[in-house]
């Protein structure tokens, strides 16, 4: 996707990238770069693609720093002595990652402990008040993206039919209720019944799985309509600083292979990633994608 260049340079200081894993970093850099924006990448060991370095060795506008996922007061320095007044974060970090995996400084050890709960959104939050009171503003991942987020309508060649529409009413309600409590984004819809309903495991692997427990229905010789409608939404009162939504081809190859035959989206609060590829390959599917505007 080409970004267009604007008028001027921002005038601001450097912008912060806090890179997870997955392509959207590197979306986000490109997008950035074009508004003449320097950046300063905060690359995750645990996630970050080594890519990233090769992408500063060739343009001497992007600076690389590798620290590790606990080490927020790292991260803050890191920002404070390269000038960094507003950030983004940009790609998946696992959520089994944030809670099994790290090893927190005495900051994030802090952190951990004032948390009523420690769900995703909980922890997020209140890593960008603490950049936030460091003189760090984290701003919309969405920011220099704004092309990529799903547009209201049918997105290809195939519209949802009668039984995945009845689905998608049906999911969307589900859907919202389970993101609202911060549990995932994504449920996987059959004949009104929920499927498979995401967690800690991501999209992908949430529509892999209700595809594993279709064909052991089918062995069973359920009644249960065997198609799967696939619903991915937005929080209720998403915060655009994280955790947007986010699907590119990589989801159209999942429900390929479980058998999933309907996407639908939220439109203007989900970014998709090569919108013409996944397009291309729903299409040769015979995939339906829709998007429809929140609360619809």
């Amino acid at each position: 996707m080409q970004f267009d260049q604007p008028n001027k340079l921002d005038p601001r200081k450097k912008l912060g990238l806090i890179a997870g894993n997955g392509r959207f970093p590197f979306l986000l850099l490109d997008a950035a770069r074009a508004h003449g924006e320097e950046i300063v990448v905060a690359a995750l060991k645990e996630e970050t693609d080594t890519e990233m370095d090769a992408r500063a060795a060739a343009d001497p506008g992007i600076r690389v720093h590798w620290l590790s996922l606990g080490e927020l007061s790292r991260l803050i320095e890191t920002f404070q002595a390269e000038g960094v007044t507003r950030a983004i974060m940009a790609g998946q970090v696992k959520h089994k990652q944030i809670f099994s995996s790290i090893r927190p400084d005495w900051r994030l050890a802090k952190l951990l402990l004032s948390l009523r709960t420690r769900n995703t959104n909980m922890l997020l939050g209140a890593v960008a008040k603490v950049l936030g009171d460091e003189g760090i503003e984290l701003i919309s991942s969405t920011s220099y993206l704004e092309p990529m987020l799903a547009k209201p309508g049918t997105l290809t060649v195939r519209a949802p039919n009668e039984q995945e529409q009845l689905d998608i009413v049906y999911g969307r309600e589900i859907a919202r209720m389970i993101a609202a409590h911060d549990i995932g984004q994504t449920v996987v819809i059959a004949g009104q019944a929920c499927v498979a309903v995401e967690a800690m495991e991501g999209t992908d692997a949430a529509i892999l799985r209700a595809g594993l427990i279709m064909k052991s229905l089918e062995a069973a010789a359920s009644t249960l309509d065997r198609s799967l409608t696939v619903i991915k939404v937005a929080k209720p009162k998403q915060d655009l600083r994280f955790d947007v939504p986010v699907i590119g081809v990589a989801t159209i190859h999942a429900m390929r292979e479980a058998g999933a035959t309907c996407l639908a989206l939220d439109a203007g609060r989900t970014l998709i990633f090569d919108e013409i590829g996944l397009c291309r390959l729903a299409n040769e599917s015979n995939i339906a994608v829709v998007a429809s505007l929140y609360p619809a």
